[in-house]
């Protein structure tokens, strides 16, 4: 079946293929994803039970209590016990010939009023064959359309697809992950977190799963901790204040962990961040990652996230070049404050008219997108021809000056004062050629955290010590 195959014709050769049998469970939007399989006929064959509880309490009589119905706490509670009844139940009679699954989602759809944030979990924990230990696939959608009859058809859909696709693609993740928006668009759909966990995907990086969707254009951006684990943006995000930089990261430098230091003590002199809890977050935008080309090195890719791991760095991954859309992304996630922290290199680069060539208001729509919500942009000094250059003396074109004094005076730009002074020689690209060259003193010029996981895995050249 190719990758653009019809909703109804998945959910057939689902039914009609004797291998897999388990339970539709379904709370929030009806019965969307049963429906189809209903529809397309022979559901006997695949369907031992669908079921929808949507009343809180007889929901926590069947799964227990949950401090928010519409988590992945909740959906996995669901997988567990309904997967566990068809071993319970069904294991003796049919256990040899059958691969059991679970295919479950918690939503909120448009609501009779309106205004709601429409989101969900949806799972499947599942055999790929009989007797076999689970594997399982879980995400977190966001239904784009504007009626609550479309977001519903749309979910049964993605339904649809991850069933389909958990059960025929679970030894290619890649090719799973771009299935499951077979027959929509990424107007009507977004999927900003996905996780593959069990002995199918024992294999699988699920950062790699992460950057597939912003590559794919699934979500605009995604999210994983220092622990390596994939993260839900929005419950992350969710009413922190949140202190955001943006670079390459290759390598980290001690530079960049000191910008975001400094950074962080003017960030938490601010009375509206006082009493929040701080997010720090380092950014990897799709553009860096490409490098100019259309492909993304997974290797680099992944050398630069374990690197900011060992950093102790929570990652954000996104398709927004323009800083605008950044603070737009986060700004609808929460009510905290945000600040940007970059270099005045950086700084003098959102001063070139060209990059905002895109918006009809140029310049001005861009700066005033970016810096509504009081949006403050934290600048760490550089190095000009032995000179220090600060927020205080950067040139930008004489044009554009009565603009930069503006936002100057009204508070936009803060300058860093705070800063060490030995570190501003300090460039990745220098750091790079040392250790292409063999010249042991990069070493000093990124975190000891840093060094440790370079010279132990090899990254960026360095010939490991046998």
């Amino acid at each position: 079946m190719d990758a653009g195959a019809d909703t109804l014709q998945k959910a057939l050769q689902i039914n009609l293929d004797p291998r897999w049998y388990g339970t539709i469970a379904e709370i929030g939007a009806g019965q969307e994803v049963a429906r189809w399989f209903f529809r397309a006929g022979g559901a006997a064959g695949t369907v031992a039970k669908t079921m929808s509880a949507y009343d809180m309490a007889v929901s926590d009589a069947i799964y227990g209590k949950s401090d928010r119905y519409v988590s992945k706490g909740r959906l996995q509670a669901m997988l567990d016990r309904e997967y566990q009844l068809n071993l319970d139940r069904l294991g003796d009679d049919r256990g040899d010939e059958t691969a059991f699954f679970a295919f479950a989602d918690t939503v909120v759809a448009r609501s009779f009023r309106g205004g709601n944030e429409c989101h969900g979990w949806m799972g499947v924990e599942f055999q790929s064959h009989p007797r076999d230990e689970p594997s399982q696939v879980v995400l977190h959608v966001r239904m784009l359309d504007d009626e609550a009859q479309q977001q519903q058809e749309a979910l049964g859909v993605v339904g649809v697809n991850l069933l389909h696709a958990a059960f025929f693609h679970h030894h290619e993740p890649d090719r799973l992950v771009e299935s499951l928006l077979d027959r929509l668009t990424t107007g009507r759909v977004e999927i900003d977190m996905i996780e593959l966990t069990g002995i199918e995907f024992r294999a699988v990086d699920n950062r790699l799963m992460a950057l597939k969707l912003v590559q794919l254009g699934l979500s605009g951006a995604a999210m994983f901790g220092p622990d390596r684990q994939v993260l839900q943006p929005s419950e992350v995000l969710r009413k922190k204040a949140i202190l955001v930089e943006r670079g390459s990261f290759r390598p980290p430098t001690v530079v960049n962990i000191d910008m975001l230091e400094a950074a962080r003590a003017a960030f938490e002199q601010d009375p509206a961040v006082a009493g929040r809890e701080v997010l720090l977050l380092t950014e990897l935008t799709m553009a860096n990652l490409r490098a100019g080309g259309d492909v993304v090195d997974r290797k680099d890719f992944l050398a630069r996230a374990d690197l900011l791991a060992a950093c102790g760095m929570t990652v954000l991954i996104s398709d927004y070049l323009a800083y605008h859309r950044l603070a737009a992304y986060l700004a609808w996630r929460t009510d905290g404050r945000i600040g940007m922290v970059m270099g005045v290199p950086s700084l003098v680069d959102l001063f070139d008219e060209a990059t905002h060539a895109d918006l009809p208001g140029g310049i001005l729509e861009s700066f005033g997108r970016l810096f509504k919500n009081d949006l403050r942009l934290f600048v760490y000094p550089m190095l000009r021809d032995g000179e220090v250059v600060t927020v205080d003396t950067v040139e930008v074109r004489d044009e554009l000056r009565p603009l930069y004094d503006y936002l100057y005076r009204r508070g936009s730009f803060v300058g860093l004062a705070d800063y060490k002074p030995d570190y501003l020689p300090i460039l990745s690209r220098d750091v790079l050629r040392r250790i292409a060259a063999d010249d042991d003193s990069w070493e000093s010029m990124v975190p000891a955290e840093v060094c440790e996981v370079i010279k132990k895995r090899g990254f960026f050249g360095h010939q490991r010590v046998r």
